[in-house]
């Protein structure tokens, strides 16, 4: 995989070349920019699209700095607490889920992640969840906790697996908004 670094339109960014059919551009949560584009995509096809998005970039680089204020002024979640809130959050959703889904409901555990709330291991049948998740308000937890358990349906983010999580969760947009907003001390 090819990796560079770019400035375009004043944004500093990691270029990647992959298999992608799109150009794709995210905001890390440290704040860094990080594009992926079509291994055939001129340079200067991506400095143009980078260039177009600044005003994005600099509203989203500004949130993720308001995000990790706010987490920096919490106190950390307590593992076991969370694990046990979790676990419970599981089981009261596992019944909608257990006649499609075979074998026994996943194990659950919780670590301390930065780049996502949660992972859905599918051979290990594994949900694992970001131990900040627990300082997160209880509809963003129910809605990364069905996200997981909708993974065991749908290993992707097709529109069945969309489809999935908005049967249980008709409201998910909005939860799932919670997770992007800044926390309040």
């Amino acid at each position: 995989m090819e990796q560079q670094q770019r400035t375009a339109g004043g944004v500093t960014f990691t270029l990647t070349r992959r298999r992608v059919k799109n150009l794709n551009l995210r905001v890390r949560p440290d704040g860094s920019v990080a594009v992926s584009a079509p291994a055939r995509t001129p340079l200067r096809e991506v400095d143009a699209f980078v260039a177009a998005h600044t005003a994005w970039v600099a509203g989203a680089q500004r949130r993720m700095a308001a995000r990790r204020a706010a987490e920096a002024g919490l106190p950390a979640p307590d593992k076991a607490e969370a694990l046990a809130g979790m676990q419970a959050l599981v089981e009261r959703w596992w019944p909608a889920f257990a006649p499609r889904c075979a074998g026994p409901m996943p194990k659950v555990r919780v670590r301390d992640m930065r780049t996502r709330w949660g992972s859905c291991s599918l051979r290990t049948r594994t949900l694992c969840f970001a131990l900040r998740l627990w300082a997160m308000p209880a509809p963003a937890r129910e809605y990364v906790a069905v996200h997981e358990l909708c993974h065991l349906l749908h290993p992707d983010h097709s529109p069945a697996f969309w489809a999935e999580v908005a049967r249980c969760l008709p409201d998910y947009k909005a939860r799932r908004a919670l997770l992007r907003a800044p926390l309040q001390p």
